[in-house]
């Protein structure tokens, strides 16, 4: 290869190499999460699952190709593996003590993950937050549940724009949640 190239490029020949390797390895890890993504969204659809499955598997899928594809490039970038674990384990210590300082963000994961087991509500269902048993609250289309927050979508006036409203996932444990109309289907097996 180094006869094909002018006498210029010579020195570059590493840096290059190591570039088109980079982008060979993006390239592979964005081949990969489109077709896990367009496999996940046939299985959904042929199973009858709930959307919350496709989302989650979708975005668990892109996790940990990017976390892969981002070892990898660190990898041909000549960063050790002794390195990286140090790194990620001073990480995972710092984010377990920050983490024991708000213990409302752990409850909120927990609350979520309860929300996505239990499913009292899903993807665009209309739900409210009664303050008081039968005093009206917050209400809305349920548009995202992550690990913190439920994005709800308020009904607007006519002529007004939707506002969105972010609940933490703990208060739907404290409170009476009241399902409007449900938009999930008999959920399929995924086996069958």
């Amino acid at each position: 290869m180094k006869s094909v190239l002018p006498d210029w490029a010579h020195p570059w020949i590493e840096a290059i190499t190591v570039g088109l390797q980079i982008a060979l390895i993006i390239l592979i890890a964005m081949l990969l999460r489109s077709l896990l993504h367009r496999f996940i969204t046939r299985l959904a659809a042929d199973k009858n699952l709930p959307l919350e499955f496709s989302v989650g598997s979708k975005r668990l899928v892109t996790l940990v190709l990017t976390v892969a594809a981002l070892l990898w490039i660190l990898d041909r970038m000549g960063v050790s593996a002794g390195l990286i674990w140090t790194a990620f384990t001073g990480f995972i210590a710092v984010a377990a003590i920050a983490f024991f300082a708000a213990w409302s963000v752990l409850s909120n994961i927990f609350c979520s993950v309860l929300i996505y087991t239990s499913r009292p509500f899903g993807l665009h269902d209309h739900i409210e937050i009664l303050e008081g048993g039968d005093k009206p609250g917050l209400a809305g289309e349920v548009m995202d549940i992550t690990l913190v927050f439920t994005t709800l979508k308020e009904d607007a006036p006519e002529g007004q724009e939707p506002t969105y409203l972010r609940v933490p996932n703990s208060l739907f444990f404290q409170r009476t949640t009241r399902l409007k109309r449900s938009q999930q289907p008999l959920v399929g097996s995924v086996l069958d």
